[in-house]
Parts: structure tokens; sequence; C-alpha cells
């Protein structure tokens, strides 16, 4: 979900997660249907799945030591499989579309490494009764931290439907629920026509009695599908900050007592949904499979 300013609504419904959105929109997510190669319903069809994906050889590079700063973690998504001392993988459609009508089932499958990257693929592919799979990923009792900053280089799927997500949500989901946990997005795209280059970055917390969320966004001069971007967020008590090619877009001050979600630890979810109430439906535009393709996650602290 996601907004600009603060929004209140009434609390949504979340499960074992959550996710996204962004400045002046609050997102949820919908539903789509399924077609074999796109001759009906949503999707414009899937291609052969290739053996290899092609990874973009440009784009931005953050540094990798930062003045002042400790690195805590880093995943270079190296070897043959995902490190299982840091990620798990979240599967299935969830309740109510992972709590904003997705169309997705996740599952491990649709996880890959190659060549020192992490692909998390989309695919117009039936699944436990949805119409397309994909992958999510979580560092839920493994990794979690509190105040740093967090650099991930990627490149995005595009295409209507498509909904990348980077982002931390608090470790004690599972005990206190969501909004109540708060989540801080740290990078956001739906696809579709004029879309693809618009990237967003959003809180969301329980403000008294009613779910809010506060969010920014930019648009980026140069593709997010064909080169590499880095997304980051710096958090600390005083301030939240959101970058893109280390270029600040946003920022929050997550000092006053109704914020103090933000005080506390954060894990990392990495995750591409297809649908939901604010990307909508795959439309005949869109093309399948799609990927994301994470180069690295880092995480520093101050020293």
């Amino acid at each position: 979900m996601s907004g600009a300013g603060v929004i209140e609504l009434p609390l949504p419904t979340k499960t074992n997660s959550m996710k996204k959105t962004l400045q002046l929109l609050t997102a949820l997510s919908v539903v789509a249907f399924f077609s074999c190669g796109g001759d009906e319903g949503g999707g414009g069809g899937t291609d052969p799945e290739p053996s290899g994906i092609d990874i973009p050889s440009s784009g931005f590079t953050s540094p990798s030591t930062r003045d002042g700063m400790t690195l805590l973690f880093e995943d270079n998504f190296d070897g043959n499989s995902l490190d299982a001392g840091t990620w798990t993988h979240e599967t299935g459609t969830g309740n109510n579309g992972w709590g904003n009508f997705e169309l997705q089932s996740y599952t491990p499958d649709n996880t890959t490494l190659q060549d020192g990257h992490l692909i998390i693929t989309a695919k117009e592919q039936q699944s436990g009764g949805a119409a397309y799979t994909s992958s999510r990923i979580i560092s839920q009792d493994k990794f979690e931290f509190r105040y740093g900053r967090v650099d991930i280089r990627a490149a995005l799927p595009e295409g209507k439907g498509m909904w990348p997500a980077l982002w931390m949500l608090g470790a004690n989901f599972n005990t206190v629920g969501w909004p109540q946990c708060g989540e801080i997005d740290i990078m956001e795209k739906v696809g579709g026509a004029g879309l693809e280059n618009e990237i967003h970055g959003t809180v969301h917390w329980q403000a008294e009695t009613a779910y809010a969320n506060f969010g920014g966004s930019t648009d980026l001069s140069t593709n997010t599908n064909q080169q590499f971007h880095v997304y980051s967020v710096q958090w600390d008590s005083d301030q939240i900050r959101w970058f893109v090619d280390d270029v600040q877009y946003h920022v929050l001050d997550p000092s006053p007592c109704h914020l103090d979600e933000f005080r506390l630890p954060l894990i990392l979810i990495l995750n591409v949904a297809v649908g939901g109430t604010w990307p909508g439906d795959p439309n005949a535009s869109t093309t399948f499979p799609q990927h994301m393709i994470v180069d690295y996650v880092r995480v520093f602290q101050e020293n």
C-alpha cells in the first residue's frame, strides 16, 4: 500500500506479510485471468523460457564501503542456491492475495541464481488456483537490524500488472500484525505505459486507530528494466531517507511518538507481485516471463 501525506483508512487485512505503494496513493491489489499463450484472458502471452536470462551490463553501482559506516550484511548471490541462512521463501496465494488481491502464487521454483545475481521470475502459469507464479523471499527469524542504510542494485520487470518490491517489515510482525509492525518500502514500481521509470518509496504504520502511510516518488531518466539502478533507504531515529543511485528523493521524520514502529528492528523482503488493486491486471501488452534481477543487497550501520 502507499500514499503521500498521511492518509487514514480503515485497517486493511494483511497476511503473513504484505506489500506495497507510494506518494499520494494507497496501494492494494487486484485479479486477472490465466491464458495459455495469451489467446484469451488478461496477459499478452508467455514467451518460451530462455536457458539463461539476459543480465544488463550497464547501470549505476554504489560504493562497497561508506564513510562512518560498517558493512553489517551483504549478499552477492554467488553460488548455485539461495543462502538458506538468510532467506526463507514465502509460498502460496496468501490471504486475499497477500492482503492486496494479487494474482500470483509464490513458489521457490521461480527463484534462480545466475552469474552472481538473484533472479525472481514472474510467469503466466496456473498454480494453486492462481493464473501466475512468482517468488517472494524474506529474512524473518534469520536477519534483522535496527537502523542503517540498505543498498539494493536491481533491474526491474516491466509491463502492465507487474509490481516488483524491495522492502522492510517489522521483525515483530508475527506478534503484533500489520500495520502495527511498521513497513518501509525501499522501492516499488507498478508497470505500464508511462510508468516504467517511476519509482516509489513509502512507509506504512498504525496511526492511533487507523492505518496510515506516507510516500514519495521519482521519475528516472533511464530504463529500470534494461540497466541496473541502486535503490536505497537510510534509516535512523531522526530521519528515513530514500535514494535512487545515491540521489535523495524523499524523507520522513520518524521521531514523533506515534511512529515508534520505526524504532524497532526490521527484516528484508524481495518479491515480484502480479496484479493487485494498485497495478491492476496484466493486459494484452504484458509479456511473460518477466524478471527482477538483483545484483547485491548491502546493509550498513553507523560506527
